[in-house]
């Protein structure tokens, strides 16, 4: 028992001297440190990049990819008076996915959710909630009827298309920054190559002159 309390001891005695040694060392900073020794630096997130998204310009790209999904284009702008043909129904459930529920684009779970706000099996989506963005009628009891007449596969279909837009490395959301005073504008067309110089001819050998006669 003697030896076991002996034991135990000193284990203790060595753990409270390393806790004491960090928490000192913890409290003084790396001046501390002995010369040479160095504290090893803790791996720090790194900031995702934001990205700048085009609900409208996905959306055309993801009828393309859809040709019979309904566009739901025929609702008249607020502003200009004419159908608002680019406000289409793709169009404003990016919109409400990512502006109204701030949910992630990059995973199917999260699109399969945002449908099933639509078919009120989630979060049931209030009028006052849908953002009709500029159109003088708002859309939403027609979306309503629209995403529940759709067949479930049309529906695992938009989702798997959603994800594969927004996850593809050729993505159409990301618009590259217009150009600043500071920095030209690129353009991807190839420029011309510059006319090479032509080397100069060389000049024609000149004849040394003729030595003058000796007289013998």
């Amino acid at each position: 028992m003697k030896l076991f309390l002996k034991r135990y001891r000193r284990r203790l005695g060595a753990f409270l001297t390393a806790l004491f040694l960090m928490l000192a060392i913890g409290l003084a900073g790396p001046s501390a440190l002995p010369d040479g020794a160095q504290l090893i630096p803790s791996a720090t997130a790194q900031p995702t990049p934001i990205r700048r998204i085009n609900p409208a310009a996905i959306s055309a790209y993801l009828y393309e990819q859809l040709p019979n999904f309904p566009l739901e284009n025929q609702y008249v702008s607020s502003d200009t008076g004419a159908p608002a043909t680019e406000n289409t129904l793709i169009s404003r459930l990016i919109r409400y996915h990512i502006y109204i529920k701030n949910r992630p684009t990059v995973f199917r779970l999260d699109w399969k959710l945002t449908l099933a706000d639509y078919l009120g099996a989630y979060e049931r989506i209030r009028p006052n909630s849908y953002v009709d963005y500029g159109l003088r009628e708002n859309p939403y009891a027609g979306d309503i009827a629209v995403m529940e007449s759709l067949s479930v596969e049309q529906r695992n279909t938009l989702v798997n298309a959603l994800y594969e837009a927004f996850t593809t490395a050729d993505e159409p959301s990301t618009n590259a920054p217009e150009p600043t005073a500071d920095e030209p504008a690129t353009s991807s067309e190839t420029p011309a190559a510059s006319p090479t110089p032509a080397a100069p001819s060389a000049a024609p050998p000149v004849a040394p002159p003729a030595a003058p006669p000796v007289a013998l």
